[in-house]
């Protein structure tokens, strides 16, 4: 019976929502290829410090939200949100052989800036037409679908990384070559493969970061954006992952196998919770991915057994399955319709902003206190975002 109803609910999904998925699917391959083995391609080949790799990722991922701000207000303005997903996906792939050319780490930090500043373009449109296409009934499951392809594309991309470092004798540029391929597919898919709705326009187009419209978000919607930046805090850059994988002994070769099995879970784990979150209470949700978020800091920062990194590698993955759809539900839910543009840009800018912030001090604290350090601050960070719900829980339920 659960089996049927879950197929009956795929299948009442737009066609449109499952195209923007396999595009995110394939550029996520692109990107995890590089991502997964970048921090190591830093610290061993260039020499880097942790500090520069949370520099760096902070900047990367923070750029990429807070570039969503300005793609979100223009796909509202212009009406034409395809148009700057493609510009997007198209500006990722390009940047793709940047990587394996890169002599030093300024290439390296041009080349993550200019590909995180495509993500920021595409990714606020891309949001704002899986709502505008979907059903508000099913938005959350149309949305949990969205995540758990983008996270196929995440865990495959690793994966085929870690079978041509074995095959290639651990040679990252070749690696980041092959990585061009499915960044151009991302492309090509999005570009013949969806049909943008029509856009309503009464009258004269107008500004929509105007103080009206601002306005009209409404305190629902900024009491979430308030926490999403707590939670951004909580949860710095996932190269830290990737480096705490190297101090438990674990092969370079092998190394994006933690990444792999984390977003298997985290795939797995998207589509379910976000047909949970169309009928539950939508902080309890988030509050129980808070502590999975803080049960996983605690494990990665003990140290031991290999077996130990993965039990927390786990708790991560279900975190990630169980807030990042639910995050994207919940603007949905609050914004008013011709306004999900900026709405989602907003949320984004000020999540930028503290991922540049976490990252950066989950470098110092790396470099000059331990890892452990890095993990325990981040419980901290989740102590007061379940404290910033306890605040205002009405705010959030569904």
């Amino acid at each position: 019976m659960t089996f049927k109803k879950t197929s009956q609910s795929l299948h009442q999904i737009p066609s449109g929502v499952w195209v923007l998925g396999f595009v995110s699917l394939l550029m996520d391959v692109s990107s995890e290829m590089i991502h997964s083995l970048l921090p190591l391609f830093m610290v061993t080949t260039l020499g880097t410090s942790a500090f520069a790799v949370g520099v760096l990722e902070g900047l990367a991922e923070s750029t990429a939200l807070i570039v969503k701000v300005f793609s979100g207000v223009l796909s509202d303005y212009l009406g034409k949100r395809k148009a700057l997903a493609l510009f997007g996906y198209g500006l990722g792939a390009l940047t793709k052989p940047l990587f394996a050319i890169a002599p030093n780490i300024g290439v390296v930090l041009t080349a993550r800036l200019l590909d995180r500043f495509g993500k920021g373009v595409r990714g606020a449109p891309r949001d704002a037409l899986v709502a505008d296409i979907t059903p508000p009934a099913i938005r959350g499951a149309a949305f949990g679908l969205r995540q758990s392809l983008d996270t196929i594309g995440a865990f495959l991309g690793p994966l085929l990384a870690v079978g041509l470092m074995l095959l290639w004798d651990d040679d990252f540029r070749a690696v980041f070559w092959v990585a061009v391929i499915p960044g151009l597919m991302a492309v090509t898919l999005l570009w013949f493969g969806l049909k943008e709705p029509e856009q309503k326009q009464s009258g004269k187009r107008v500004n929509p970061i105007s103080r009206e419209n601002l306005q009209r978000l409404g305190a629902s919607y900024w009491w979430i954006v308030g926490i999403g930046s707590i939670f951004s805090l909580a949860r710095f850059s996932e190269a830290f992952l990737v480096l705490r994988a190297q101090q438990f002994g674990i092969p370079v070769a092998l190394v994006p196998l933690v990444m792999v099995l984390m977003n298997v879970i985290y795939a797995s784990t998207a589509y379910p919770f976000g047909k949970l979150a169309d009928n539950m209470s939508h902080a309890k949700l988030l509050a129980i991915g808070l502590f999975m978020l803080m049960a996983a800091d605690w494990v990665l920062a003990q140290n031991g057994h290999w077996i130990i990194l993965l039990i927390g590698i786990l708790f991560w993955g279900i975190h990630m399955g169980m807030t990042q759809g639910l995050l994207a539900t919940m603007v949905a839910d609050t914004a008013p319709a011709d306004l999900r543009g900026p709405a989602y840009g907003f949320f984004n800018l000020m999540s930028g902003i503290s991922m540049l912030a976490a990252s950066m001090l989950a470098g110092l604290l790396w470099d000059n206190l331990g890892a452990a350090s890095t993990f325990y601050a981040g419980i901290g960070f989740c102590i007061l975002a379940l404290f910033g719900l306890a605040l205002q829980p009405n705010r959030l339920t569904h």
